[in-house]
């Protein structure tokens, strides 16, 4: 009996991208398979947003390729991506004048027609999801007003109506308090262990990264410089190579991911 190798969810074909003459990006090759969270680290101007951005659909790279189910993205449609990738940024449009209730709505747009109207059904499905991220009372509320943490959860709702088979999120906990940040990370951990979604996420925080991700990707001068388990990437001399920190690596006492404890120098 064979078992058939199945191909990555996203494949990213050494892809490099450059910005006013300046090379962003060089040689960025890496996939990811269905079902896993994956997270993308590095220093401050190593590139994580820029490759975000070329992951979906803003950033075209001026060589390589990336592959959605072996399909070049760029050679879809917005509307085609949109049904199948979803995006939730660190920093969120105000939607003037949009209630909750209808920001998440705007999920639904890729898998309208023109000029189609929203059903019963449809109607049912958003409440369904309000309710599944604790948004139900906020539903009429303007999305502008809300808090940070808030607001992370309604653009998560939506993420989640519109049924996408990858997620990404750039360092959507950056400005979230501990609570919010462990809240937003744990339903979409939820999600993936579930069968029903893939993630790839940046983070600044690693111990959070060592706590969600199933593989960490990390991210040094436009280049991936490490790619593993976060036991394997998350080394003390990882961290000081790349981050220029010193630090502790040991075994979480509970949950036996690695922990990172930062030293720090008095003069």
């Amino acid at each position: 009996m064979t078992i058939e190798h199945q191909a990555p969810l996203l494949q990213v074909n050494n892809i490099s991208w450059s910005a006013e003459k300046r090379c962003i990006l060089q040689n960025i090759q890496f996939s990811i398979e269905q079902g896993k969270f994956v997270g993308l680290i590095g220093p401050n101007g190593a590139g994580k947003s820029s490759l975000m951005r070329c992951l979906y659909g803003v950033n075209r790279p001026g060589r390589g390729q990336i592959l959605f189910r072996g399909k070049d993205i760029w050679r879809c449609s917005a509307k085609e991506n949109a049904r199948k990738i979803a995006v939730i940024l660190q920093e969120q449009s105000e939607h003037l004048g949009l209630s909750v209730y209808e920001v998440v709505a705007l999920a639904l747009t890729p898998h309208k027609k023109l000029f189609e109207w929203d059903s019963a059904e449809d109607h049912q499905r958003i409440l369904e999801v309000l309710q599944e991220q604790d948004l139900l009372p906020f539903k009429d509320r303007l999305f502008a007003y809300l808090s940070g943490g808030e607001k992370q959860r309604v653009m998560l709702a939506r993420a989640m109506l519109q049924g996408p088979e990858l997620l990404i999120m750039d360092e959507p906990t950056n400005h979230l308090d501990v609570h919010y940040q462990l809240e937003v990370l744990q339903k979409v951990k939820r999600e993936v262990r579930a069968g029903r979604l893939t993630v790839l996420a940046s983070f600044h925080d690693l111990n959070l990264a060592a706590a969600f991700c199933d593989q960490i990707i990390v991210l040094q001068k436009g280049r991936i410089t490490v790619h593993g388990s976060p036991a394997e990437v998350l080394t003390e001399t990882m961290i000081s190579e790349v981050f220029q920190t010193c630090a502790w690596v040991d075994q979480h006492p509970l949950d036996k991911h690695p922990r990172i404890t930062y030293g720090y120098h008095h003069g």
